[in-house]
């Protein structure tokens, strides 16, 4: 994606209708994923973290995308339940995401995006349990997994 795209100004504020109808034509693309779209709405000094990795700027989160785009034979994202106080939304998700030579597998998880002064979003918080979601998928070794983590951890 070129920079001219990234500096689009945003018509109008983020609002939770305007960010769950952005997160479902990101994910439910025909094919691989598109974020083309949504880039505009993040800052250029975006902070962004989830289970694998900690990213600054528009550039590094960008690169993200191209990356799981790259990755992802399909993806498809169910938003559950979306709620926003203040600059503050956070969204509860089933993303289905399916790797070029493995099956679908399914992730729960959650977002929290903070929006700042010009309704552009500052940062995003993703969580979720990677392993744990794509192990449940494994024939045997989801259940193993679960135990040990039950055994070690619960």
């Amino acid at each position: 994606m070129d920079s001219t795209n990234r500096d689009v100004s945003v018509e109008h504020r983020l609002t939770l209708e305007i960010v769950k109808d952005l997160w479902s034509r990101t994910y439910n693309t025909a094919g691989n994923p598109d974020w083309t779209h949504i880039l505009p709405y993040y800052d250029k000094d975006i902070y962004f973290r989830d289970s694998i990795q900690e990213l600054h700027g528009i550039d590094e989160f960008t690169a993200m995308t191209e990356r799981l785009t790259k990755r992802s034979k399909d993806l498809s994202m169910n938003i559950v339940h979306a709620v926003q106080e203040g600059n503050t939304v956070f969204l509860e998700w089933e993303m289905t995401i399916k790797f070029k030579k493995n099956p679908s597998s399914v992730l729960y998880g959650t977002s929290r995006l903070t929006l700042n002064s010009e309704g552009k979003i500052a940062a995003q918080r993703d969580y979720y349990d990677l392993w744990g979601d794509i192990f449940d998928n494994i024939p045997r070794f989801g259940k193993a997994y679960r135990r040990f983590m039950k055994k070690r951890f619960g």
